[in-house]
């Protein structure tokens, strides 16, 4: 694949942060861009610069049928699927109502599989194909707060390690980002969930500690490193199974993995300021 429009790709979550940036590098590049959301009215922009424009709901299984079969009528093929859309349902265990529950695995893992599973017969049948999982650092760390999106993103490592293992036998590579801050609307929105949910209950000093944290916290990296980094795993030969970006991303991955449970417990403690 060498970007002089002969790549197809179909992007999720494409109405802001690292999707609609990728979509817009893409289409720079000269792929054929099917830019996917539920917000169509945000992808107007990319519209007009090339991108097909795909209402998608990842929870939503007509949308997603229609949309591939959409994709291969008018091309004949899918090259690439940039399985983005996610989003963060922060709360503590205690008070997140498991509708909520299922619905964060919905959206960040169950979707996404469907999806996926819609795609791969016809990668399988060209024989080639990338696909693209976008995790997160907190798919390797934890933070407080944050079992049910972390939960999602630990899944999704492992689920994207046997998918790779599966389908290489037809060359298709599968490929995770690990983004740590990045700039979008992810930040509000987590905050906004965990505020509504456990701010008003014995967790609220630790909501509290958290919400400033966040506030205080450097400014996020901009969506167009991941975008940047998207593009080097579809152009590379040889992709890496894992990339690493964003603010906070390594540090907080090497961290992990060179301390203790108790002492990553205790460094987070001092972090968020929690007694």
């Amino acid at each position: 694949m060498n970007g002089l429009g002969k790549g197809v790709v179909l992007i999720t979550g494409a109405s802001a942060g690292m999707g609609k940036a990728t979509a817009e590098l893409l289409l720079e590049k000269g792929y054929v861009v099917y830019a996917a959301a539920r917000r169509i009215e945000n992808m107007k922009d990319l519209e007009l610069k090339g991108a097909k424009i795909l209402t998608m709901d990842v929870t939503d299984e007509q949308s997603m049928v229609y949309g591939v079969n959409r994709i291969i009528q008018e091309q004949g093929k899918i090259d690439i699927l940039f399985n983005n859309a996610g989003y963060g349902s922060y709360g503590s265990v205690e008070d997140v109502p498991l509708e909520e529950a299922r619905r964060q695995f919905e959206v960040n893992l169950f979707g996404l599989s469907r999806l996926t599973q819609l795609v791969i017969p016809h990668m399988r049948k060209q024989k080639s194909g990338k696909i693209i999982n976008n995790s997160s650092m907190g798919g390797k760390v934890y933070t407080p707060l944050g079992a049910w999106y972390h939960a999602t993103k630990h899944a999704l490592e492992g689920y994207s390690d046997c998918l790779r293992f599966e389908v290489a036998q037809f060359n298709i590579d599968v490929i995770v980002i690990e983004p740590g801050s990045i700039e979008s609307e992810w930040n509000d929105i987590t905050l906004n969930n965990l505020q509504k949910t456990s701010a008003h209950t014995v967790y609220a000093n630790m909501t509290k500690a958290f919400v400033e944290m966040s506030k205080k916290a450097p400014k996020p990296t901009s969506p167009k490193v991941i975008a940047e980094i998207v593009l080097k795993a579809i152009e590379s030969k040889k992709p890496k199974t894992r990339y690493v970006a964003g603010q906070f991303a390594k540090p907080m991955m090497l961290l992990r993995k060179l301390v203790s449970d108790r002492m990553y417990d205790r460094i987070l403690y001092k972090m968020f300021k929690m007694k």
